[in-house]
């Protein structure tokens, strides 16, 4: 299950995603927000980082005006990699290096076409491993040490 959310900088990217998703027929769900008001990223953020760190969801997708803030946000959450991703090398680098399991976009920087394309390039690459796995080893132990400190 792929969980997708927005502040109202990120929403129109969020619909037009969550649209693409649907059509690809990929399992998806919609964790807010459900329009343009004003509303706090952190928010959203911790709907959809607490539901990949639970293991409720296996990916997500989070979407504000410039996309660091979810960034920030989501990667104060146990076991997320969320990595903001801006063109495609990226897109793809976040996966294929780092096994993101969150994609995070800027809705004021990408056009809905763009991030639709960035979505579509993380979902088709896979982790590489190997050497790869042994960075994210390492991050997984300074996670741990820092929660028992």
């Amino acid at each position: 299950m792929l969980v997708v959310g927005s502040d109202h900088g990120g929403y129109e990217l969020k619909m037009a995603i969550l649209e693409m998703l649907r059509d690809k027929g990929i399992a998806c769900a919609d964790f807010g927000t459900d329009g343009s008001d004003s509303v706090d990223y952190p928010d959203y953020a911790a709907k959809v980082a607490g539901a990949v760190s639970s293991g409720d969801a296996e990916l997500g997708i989070l979407i504000c005006g410039t996309g660091i803030g979810m960034s920030i946000s989501a990667n104060k959450f146990s076991k997320v990699r969320a990595a903001l991703v801006h063109d495609e090398f990226t897109a793809q680098m976040a996966r294929e290096h780092n096994n993101a399991n969150i994609l995070v976009m800027g809705g004021r920087v990408l056009s809905c076409d763009q991030g639709k394309k960035l979505v579509a390039i993380w979902l088709a690459t896979e982790f590489e491993g190997d050497r790869h796995q042994n960075r994210l080893d390492k991050i997984t132990a300074f996670e741990q040490q820092a929660t028992t400190q």
